[in-house]
Parts: C-alpha cells; structure tokens; sequence
C-alpha cells in the first residue's frame, strides 16, 4: 500500500492532493500547523476512503517543526509532497527581514530539508517520488514579490535537477507550478486579486490531478493550464529585458500591495 506525506495539508492544493492520493487507495501522513484542522481532514478521509491517515502537526519554518517531519519521513513513505508555502507581497525595503526570512525558512529551506530526509529510503528501495509544489511566478521576476518568486524558482530549478540526477533510479521527482488557484493563499498574504479575470483561476483539484498524472508519464514539470503553459514557454525563450516589460506592465493592471 503506497504512504504519502503532504505538508501544508489542511487547505487549497494540499487538500486536493490529500483527496485524490485517498481517491487512489494511498494511505497518508498529513502536515500542517492547526492541530484540530489535521484531525478534522483525517477522520473525513478515514470514514469516506477507509485509509489509514497519521496527523503530524508540525511548523516547517522552524527547526524542531522540520525535524520531526525528517523523523517520519526516515521511517519511509512512498510519496511526499512539499506544498507548504507562503507569499509576502509589498516592496521588499518596507517588509521586516524577519518575514523574509521566514518565507525563505518555509519556501526553500524545509523543502530542502524534506527532500533530503525523505530520498534515502527512496534510493535504497529504488522507488518512490517528490512533488515540490512551485508556481509559475519562479520563471520571471516578481515585481510584487521578489523573495516569493526567487523562492519559486530556486524550488523549480532544484527539483527539475534532482530529476536528472535521480534518473534511471526508480525515484521520480515533479516540480508542479500552478498559477493562480482558488486556496485560501492569496488571503493568508494579503493579496488583493480582484483584478485576475476569471479564464486565470485554477482549480485546486484540477492542479492535483495533473500533477499527478504528470508523475505517472515521468515529467520533470507540470504546469497546470494551457495559458500558463505557454506563459512558461515564452518565458524560457523571450529575451529578459522583454520579459521584465512584459511582467510589469501585467501586473501594474491588477490591483494590491506592492
């Protein structure tokens, strides 16, 4: 029976991965900072799907958080999925180096941290895979948010070169880069997205579901969206200074901080 780890598991993409893994008949270890959320989701996937789901309350920004979650990944999953993140829209000399900090703790360092404890019992088995959640934002700069989309490209990036390396090993490894999609995200960064038109949003299930599907076929990469993926295709072949033109001029017609 397959065993998969989500962090950040209580909301948005999380839960749509949490549901589709128990969809699948994959027993489960859910992330997530809110205890009584964790229990909440555990016993509605317990009684609708018959799995086993463990609850793990831990905060991946901080140290002990993470160790915890290197402890059970250690004992082995099959699956794990780095969704937990943050954004901190606003000019980046009005945000607290703290806050910054905090995002690059939770964004990059835990993912990291993760994907390391987790690939040792994975490589000795010779099966098993990682789906780091990224976004489109990480293939251009953010005028919004330079640390969220410095983040997001480092995690791409870094996922995208462990699938190389990892090839032929029977570890498979996804970066998922969805663009925007209806989670409670852009409420928790206080981001105004009134401007976004509709043909935009993502649903979070969908995104789980194609990612998931992209695993499946061996991808290095999904991008959820026809838009977003041609988004993603010129991004990689316009010159920089267009795309820096192109960035700013989007996203001065939507509304918000920053």
């Amino acid at each position: 029976m397959t065993t998969a780890l989500i962090t950040g598991a209580t909301a948005g993409i999380g839960a749509a991965f949490a549901e589709a893994l128990a969809a699948r008949g994959a027993d489960l270890v859910l992330v997530a900072r809110t205890a009584g959320r964790l229990e909440d989701q555990a016993r509605r996937l317990r009684e609708r799907y018959g799995v086993d789901v463990e609850v793990l309350p831990a905060d991946l920004a901080s140290d002990g958080g993470c160790a915890r979650v290197e402890w059970r990944l250690g004992e082995g999953v099959d699956l794990l999925v780095n969704n937990a993140g943050l954004g901190n829209p606003g000019a980046f000399h009005e945000l607290s180096r703290e806050s910054e900090e905090h995002l690059l703790r939770l964004n990059v360092r835990a993912v990291l941290r993760l994907t390391h404890a987790a690939l040792p019992s994975m490589v000795e088995r010779g099966r098993g895979a990682v789906i780091n959640v990224s976004s489109v934002a990480g293939f251009a700069p953010g005028a919004r948010s330079a640390s969220y989309s410095a983040s997001k490209a480092w995690v791409t990036t870094f996922t995208e070169s462990l699938h190389l390396q990892y090839a032929g090993q029977g570890v498979r490894l996804l970066a998922l880069c969805p663009g925007f999609t209806r989670t409670e995200f852009h409420a928790r960064a206080d981001l105004d997205v009134s401007g976004v038109p509709g043909p935009l949003w993502l649903d979070a299930r969908r995104v789980a579901r194609a990612a998931l599907d992209d695993l499946d076929r061996g991808r290095a990469l999904s991008v959820p969206g026809g838009v977003y993926q041609a988004a993603v295709v010129l991004s990689r072949v316009m010159p920089t200074s267009l795309r820096r033109a192109v960035v700013t001029r989007l996203q001065s017609r939507l509304p918000g901080r920053g």
